[in-house]
């Protein structure tokens, strides 16, 4: 069962205020503010470089804020590192497996480093294995694994204490649709089952299919947030499609639309060749007036829909920058592991790593 904050339902499992990170004279983190509420996921979307990974960084303990505070699970990020490790799992953006091990002796070494009896991560290895679809490779070494075993492992390493918070960071970048699918289970069954997920991601889908909210980050700062429906609404409301019964009509259409300068009716797009007419409305009212309209100048209508725009359409409108868009990276991943050396106690899974004898 995964472990279960005390908090009751509905309450911020993430609570970050004013987090500020720089790398030389580089904004990573300018300010940010942000909750996740408990056995939820957040969805966090931004350009290449603006402060992802750095945030992801700050909250799992492995980069030192320089100002601001953050609580996970209800432990300080700064003052009680060493209880949060034990209550969080981490997908970086690359795969982090020991490649001489194999894939049960590397999430076998990974549950007895967080305490499970024997018995217990075997099981727990097995059953993750099973879940990603590992089995058949299970006594292989990581380093005979493809990069998507390879990803798939990482994520089932992440997932073996049953963490309390999760990040994942960009974590099916470089799978295939069938794996993508595996891991968006998976995530769902943890949050099901009372865990809460913070998620880095630059596939639009991957972020509507399982953000319950969403934030914006860019140049460090927080630019927007909500729901995806919310976010769609604030760029554009949405789009009346009409199909006419006669698709030579299609033109005239839209020409009687735009002579009518119908209230907050901006005009009409036809798409002769698919015989669509498209009217930008936002609200009932306009759709009525567009559509009364048209049965007045005795037009035929064969089909009728609207659409809220699209989330890359939404990234576009707040960012300017398409979702693969933007220049450099994260100075989070540029730094790599160096910036760890300041921190209490390395790295979460890595803490008592000559301790364990990996014997399954």
């Amino acid at each position: 069962m995964t472990t279960r904050l005390t908090d009751d339902s509905g309450t911020a499992a993430v609570e970050v205020r004013g987090l500020v990170k720089h790398y030389g004279a580089t904004k990573a983190l300018d300010g940010v503010d942000l909750e996740v509420r408990q056995g939820t996921v957040l969805g966090v979307l931004g350009p290449n470089g603006a402060g992802k990974t750095t945030l992801v960084r700050v909250l799992s303990t492995l980069v030192r804020p320089d100002a601001g505070s953050a609580r996970v699970a209800g432990y300080d990020v700064l003052r009680q590192p060493r209880q949060l490790r034990r209550v969080i799992g981490l997908t970086g953006q690359y795969a982090s497996v020991d490649e001489k091990l194999s894939g049960r002796e590397n999430l076998y070494m990974i549950g007895r480093l967080l305490d499970l009896s024997r018995g217990a991560a075997r099981a727990r290895a097995d059953e993750l294995l099973e879940r990603f679809s590992l089995t058949e490779a299970a006594k292989r070494p990581a380093m005979q694994y493809s990069g998507g075993m390879r990803r798939r492992l990482d994520l089932a390493a992440s997932m073996i204490g049953q963490p309390a918070v999760l990040y994942l960071d960009e974590p099916t970048t470089g799978l295939d649709p069938r794996t993508r699918n595996e891991v968006w289970t998976e995530v769902r069954r943890m949050v099901t089952e009372g865990a809460t997920v913070l998620l880095t991601t630059q596939y639009m889908e991957e972020a509507e299919h399982l953000a319950d909210e969403l934030t914006v980050i860019d140049r460090g700062r927080v630019i927007a947030n909500g729901r995806v429906a919310e976010l769609k609404a604030k760029v554009g409301g949405r789009t009346l499609q009409i199909t006419p019964s006669d698709k030579a009509q299609t033109a005239a259409m839209a020409a009687a639309i735009g002579a009518a300068r119908l209230d907050g009716v901006a005009g009409a797009h036809a798409d002769e060749a698919e015989g669509v007419v498209s009217v930008p409305i936002l609200s009932d009212e306009q759709l009525t007036a567009v559509v009364g309209l048209l049965g007045a100048h005795g037009f035929g209508i064969a089909g009728i829909g609207t659409h809220l725009p699209s989330l890359d359409e939404v990234f576009l409108a707040i960012t300017g920058q398409k979702a693969d868009g933007g220049k450099g990276a994260d100075p989070a991943t540029a730094a790599g592991g160096d910036t760890d050396a300041d921190m209490e106690g390395g790295t979460p899974a890595l803490e008592k790593k000559h301790e364990v004898e990996v014997r399954v």
